[in-house]
């Protein structure tokens, strides 16, 4: 599957910067890596866009209240990035119009609205899924945000929440909201607010992909993204034959070498990226800049531990940058070192 050429990192940006655009031909929502909170950070996406350079990527949900009254810069990221769209959670249509403002100053491609998240903290916020309980509200903030945008504002939902489980009031949400914009992102399965933890929420309700079939069918002029339990291309390749686009989560995570084949396998992009050593070398300077800046190793390599999945030496992998990359001044070398124990497919 992959093969253990001798490419250098100035061969792997070429290639990247080279390969044709193809993205006018399809839905710019194809192929989506889901925005996933402590996990899609700014080191997580640089990676990732050096293994595909079509799939959309998202940011971890940013809260309005993060964003107006925080002191760190939640907006941070590489150019390198794009295309990258900002997820924002709130349900104050005032503070998530200043919000979305502030992304499109920052030159994000889109803003999506958080409707999808059950978490505790969410929904004592008010927002999340638990908005979707209430779509006047949902609506109100959709209008404020598209008012002072010129770029894409979208959805992220669930096909339903708590009580509210019934297709009909999945078409009636859907019918209101789109008035105000044209793409949404659903997650196919529903969403308690109680009772069930967030990780619980993701592999206990059972999911639903006819339901959000008929609202493509339902709605045709709408572009209609579905997520949830996609693990593999070909899965994502069946769903493409309903809806515009797909978006994957922790598969993208867990098993990053899968994004090197989304180029090719979903977009038909010529010469695809596939020697996984190169492109690890070629994510060095930028992680020899942050650690110029202060940045841990250990936060840098988190979204490469998936890596060399079924290949000889993957444990040892993991093992040794988990065990080595909190140690002071860990660098590089780690990274050098780790990867003499793995043997990648011929």
């Amino acid at each position: 599957m992959f093969q253990n050429q001798t490419i250098k990192k100035s061969q792997i940006k070429e290639r990247i910067a080279t390969q044709p655009d193809l993205t006018p031909k399809y839905s710019p929502h194809r192929f989506c890596v889901a925005p996933m909170f402590a996990w899609t950070d700014r080191h997580c996406r640089y990676f990732h866009r050096l293994l595909t350079k079509n799939a959309l990527l998202y940011t971890e949900m940013v809260t309005t209240g993060a964003l107006i009254c925080g002191q760190e810069d939640y907006l941070d990221y590489s150019e390198e990035e794009q295309p990258v769209a900002l997820q924002l959670g709130g349900h104050n249509p005032f503070e998530l119009a200043q919000c979305t403002q502030l992304g499109e100053q920052r030159g994000y491609q889109e803003i999506n609205l958080n409707l999808g998240c059950p978490s505790p903290r969410v929904k004592q916020g008010a927002f999340g899924a638990a908005l979707m309980q209430d779509i006047e509200q949902v609506c109100v903030c959709l209008k404020a945000m598209c008012d002072v945008s010129s770029i894409p504002v979208t959805i992220k939902i669930r096909i339903g929440v708590d009580e509210h489980d019934s297709y009909e009031f999945l078409s009636q949400f859907i019918e209101k909201i789109s008035r105000e914009i044209n793409t949404v992102i659903i997650h196919a399965r529903k969403a308690f607010l109680s009772g069930l933890s967030p990780k619980e929420n993701r592999e206990i309700p059972p999911l639903d992909y006819p339901r959000v079939y008929q609202l493509k069918k339902d709605f045709p002029e709408l572009n209609i993204v579905i997520n949830g339990g996609i693990s593999t291309l070909e899965e994502a390749k069946q769903h493409l034959q309903y809806v515009e686009g797909v978006m994957i989560g922790r598969a993208a995570y867990q098993n990053p070498t899968l994004l090197t084949q989304v180029d090719s396998e979903i977009f038909n992009a010529q010469d695809p990226i596939i020697d996984i050593t190169a492109l690890i070398k070629a994510f060095y300077p930028y992680i020899e800049q942050e650690l110029s800046r202060g940045t841990f190793l250990n936060h840098l390599i988190r979204p490469m531990l998936g890596l060399f999945q079924g290949c000889a030496g993957a444990r040892q992998w993991r093992r040794y940058l988990s065990e080595n990359s909190y140690q002071s001044g860990a660098d590089v070398s780690v990274i050098d070192r780790a990867l003499s124990f793995v043997t990648p497919h011929d």
